[in-house]
């Protein structure tokens, strides 16, 4: 009969003595916890446990903590893979503390390292011992969470006060008895930041201003831009203290006066709307940061260049991160055809008297009619095209699906922005991740793809018109993108070789196909939604020659 060979464990000892006394004895506490645990582990030797030889020893060490030389020492052997069984004599010899204990056990689990108290039946060998390892960290986490909550509670009640709670002071302050106290060589440099920004109007000038002066930073630093915007952002210069969302009067004095800092506000909104999405950019993206596929993938915008024109578009992250598997789709959109769809279809639900009504009915009768007054003159003044500075602010997020578009707007932002045009006050800042109030405005769309390079079409519900398509005109666009296509990888060389793949006698009717791929885009969506004119036939498109798209349009229009 064969013997079976039982692994060896190797188990390591750790004893703990909190104070010195009697340790200078022959036999001492750490002794004593010693022979009972070598005791314990001979009588597990036909499991294969031996007892390693380097010894673990922390006599006039508090349980308190971690900081214990016998103990890094049993930790760094830990993790050298030289430890399968950590032994101690009770639970508190290793530690008194739940959450180093949680600690502790993350580390002998990352190792694959077991764990046995003797005296307590405590061994995480058995399914009981991991059992009653469960119960002890879950209460770890329970004091955890317990703990956090005192933490946040004592935070909230603080800044309620007017406290100072976060740390480190700002520039312009200094902290004493826990107070913020104005430091004033460093407060006339936040002046000379608000300041100069009003003057300069941006933060490149500004920038350039300070670097010059040679005004720097608490850590004689000079100021980064991202310094900058957030001292222009920090409301602790008005003598406020902000907790979350929340905001109270601070012990601590101004520095800023609220009119300085609301004009600074109001040209900090201004800017980043700008910068982000004007039309007349090099690459504008008014749904930067806000566009994203059914998925979940942000789209990022993206633009190429070709024969001196430049194209804009979204792009599926999972597609620029190689995580094609993750892609949707329609992982790839026109950058000019989804912002025109979101922009017209605000504008539909803002100026829609009858949507804005119902958020603005608990408000005065007054307050009701200055906002419609306004929103009316809005409409005529940008005659039902929203600007696209109250779009970034009103929109949370764009999402893309094949048949539909849903877009998500924040009710919260659409009474702010009204009450800042209504009453001329400063536009709110647009906000970030998932907002209060939602509203969900669904559009189900016909998203057509019209070419193999990625080009797409939005036609909504609304603009659908009666159906008229021409099958052979169609068919047409159709083998023209075809046919370019395997031009384009490769698979036919020229016309001849289309020519003689699909089996016609004429080859000038291969080159009045593939010059159907130039056609002006609105042409071509024309034909694809049947509103093409009536009297437009095959033979008309063919006549055709010029690529200028507004010749073509007088051509067949």
């Amino acid at each position: 009969m064969t013997t079976v060979k039982k692994k060896t464990i190797r188990c390591a000892i750790y004893t703990r003595k909190s104070c010195e006394e009697g340790l200078e004895q022959d036999f001492n506490s750490l002794d004593a916890q010693r022979e009972a645990c070598e005791s314990y582990i001979k009588s597990q030797q036909h499991e294969g446990w031996v007892t390693v030889e380097k010894q673990y020893n922390d006599g006039g060490f508090s349980g308190g903590n971690l900081e214990r030389p016998a103990l890094k020492q049993l930790f760094e052997d830990i993790e050298a893979g030289n430890v399968d069984t950590v032994v101690v004599y009770k639970i508190d010899r290793l530690t008194r503390s739940l959450m180093d204990f949680s600690k502790i056990v993350e580390l002998f689990d990352k190792h694959s390292v077991t764990f046995v108290s003797i005296t307590q039946q405590f061994n995480t060998t058995t399914s009981m011992g991991r059992l009653t390892l469960n119960i002890l960290l879950s209460f770890a986490q329970f004091e955890r969470e317990v703990t956090a909550e005192r933490i946040r509670d004592k935070k909230a009640a603080s800044a309620k006060k007017g406290m100072w709670t976060s740390g480190k002071a700002p520039i312009g302050y200094e902290l004493k008895d826990k107070k913020l106290i104005i430091n004033e060589e460093r407060a006339k440099t936040v002046r000379i930041i608000f300041d100069k920004y009003l003057e300069f109007q941006a933060i490149k000038p500004l920038k350039e201003y300070l670097d010059t002066n040679g005004l720097k930073t608490v850590n004689d630093k000079y100021f980064s831009k991202g310094n900058l915007y957030h001292i222009l952002n920090n409301k602790i210069y008005l003598g406020l203290i902000i907790h979350k969302d929340n905001v109270y009067n601070g012990e601590h004095e101004a520095i800023i006066d609220n009119e300085t800092f609301d004009r600074a506000q109001a040209l900090l909104s201004k800017n980043r709307v700008y910068h982000k999405c004007y039309e007349k950019s090099k690459n504008p993206s008014l749904l930067a940061g806000k566009l994203f596929d059914d998925t979940g993938n942000y789209m990022s915008p993206s633009h190429s260049n070709k024969n001196n024109r430049n194209y804009r578009y979204y792009v599926s992250q999972a597609i620029l991160q190689f995580r094609r598997n993750e892609a949707d789709a329609l992982s790839k959109i026109p950058a000019g055809e989804i912002e025109k769809f979101v922009v017209d279809e605000i504008g539909n639900f803002i100026f829609g008297r009858h949507n804005i009504q119902k958020y603005i009915e608990n408000f005065d009768v007054h307050k009701q009619k200055d906002i419609l007054e306004a929103l009316n003159n809005l409409k005529i003044n940008v005659k039902d095209k929203l600007d696209n500075t109250l779009v970034r602010i009103i929109l949370n997020k764009v999402i893309l699906y094949k048949e539909k578009v849903d877009i998500i707007i924040c009710q919260n932002q659409i009474i702010n922005t009204l009450e800042a045009v209504t009453y001329g006050t400063p536009l709110p800042e647009e906000k970030k991740g998932e907002v209060e109030n939602p509203i969900i405005i669904t559009k189900t769309v016909q998203i057509m793809q019209v070419n193999f390079k990625g080009g797409i079409i939005i036609v909504s519900e609304h603009n659908q018109p009666d159906n008229n398509v021409n099958p052979q005109l169609v068919k047409a666009l159709a083998k023209s993108h075809y046919w370019n296509h395997i031009l384009y990888t490769g698979e036919a060389k020229n016309s001849i070789d289309i020519q003689k793949m699909e089996g016609l006698k004429d080859n000038t009717y291969v080159q009045d196909i593939l010059r159907l791929k130039f056609l002006a885009s609105d042409i071509t969506e024309a034909i694809l939604n049947g509103t093409q004119p009536l009297d437009l036939s095959i033979q008309k498109l063919f006549t055709i020659r010029t690529l200028d798209w507004r010749e073509q349009r007088k051509l067949l229009f």
